[in-house]
């Protein structure tokens, strides 16, 4: 495979002694054109790597701040092809790592490997597929590596050491450590155990571990870091966008507060 940009991206900070900040957001909350002038504004405001949700009525990996905002983009029209074409426009304007955050039912139902080709087309850098269990993953695996397409791959706190190590065979681009058990959403602290879960992970593998799943505050931000090699930020970002007036000034607040989180990762 060709290095893809979330590839080139962690190198670069690697070189720079840097942690990365990767950024959720759903795709076409409140819609698709807003969506590009989010990312946008993301990657202003320092983000290294931007996760868009692909709308799906079932999202059960996710907490209700994430399950509304998915709702909120199926009302408001977004499609499979809307997204591609989002992905697209934000494409001509920028060259930031994306990521689909994506559940496997309404990629089957268009046709997995078409829906890997159509993907990257667009200009999407890789997948992270929350309901498609590593023992079933070889033929789509496979669809994603013909598309030079990253599998990032999901580590628990549940996981065996024994699974961990097969998991983070298959993966490519980083490994994704879930620092909970339980759906996203933000929580009142980092949750006990995740340093050690990294560890876990890094022992087996040279790929970066990104922390996520319920961290919301700068200092939360912070402490992630401080275990990890990148953090991810999820339901507090998407919330705050949603709560801000949308607005020119609205979303410059919302960026202003996910650049603080920012901030506090890349000062360490």
């Amino acid at each position: 495979m060709k290095k893809t940009r979330v590839d080139q991206k962690f190198a670069e900070l690697k070189k720079k002694e840097k942690k990365g900040f990767i950024a959720y957001l759903s795709a076409g909350d409140p819609n698709l054109e807003d969506t590009v002038d989010i990312v946008l504004r993301l990657e202003d405001a320092g983000v290294d790597v931007v996760e868009l949700g692909l709308p799906f009525s079932d999202p059960l990996a996710d907490g209700h701040v994430n399950q509304e905002a998915a709702a909120r983009a199926l009302e408001a029209g977004s499609t499979f092809d809307g997204v591609m074409e989002c992905v697209e426009k934000i494409r001509k304007r920028s060259e930031i790592p994306m990521i689909f955050y994506a559940y496997m039912n309404p990629l089957l139902a268009r046709g997995f490997e078409a829906s890997m080709t159509t993907s990257a087309q667009a200009g999407i850098d890789g997948f992270l597929l929350l309901d498609l269990p590593f023992e079933e993953a070889g033929p789509y695996r496979q669809a994603l590596k013909q598309n030079n397409l990253n599998a990032i791959q999901l580590v628990t706190p549940t996981t065996p050491d024994a699974r961990i190590e097969k998991i983070v065979k298959r993966a490519s681009g980083f490994v994704y450590c879930v620092s909970r058990e339980g759906v996203t959403g933000v929580q009142d602290k980092l949750a006990e155990g995740a340093g050690a879960l990294v560890e876990r992970i890094k022992e087996k593998t040279n790929y970066p571990v990104a922390l996520g799943f319920g961290i919301g505050t700068p200092e939360q931000a912070r402490d992630a870091a401080q275990l990890s090699d990148a953090v991810v930020v999820g339901s507090a970002i998407v919330q705050k966008f949603h709560n801000s007036p949308h607005t020119p000034q609205g979303r410059a607040d919302a960026a202003a507060f996910v650049a603080e989180m920012v901030a506090a990762v890349k000062g360490i």
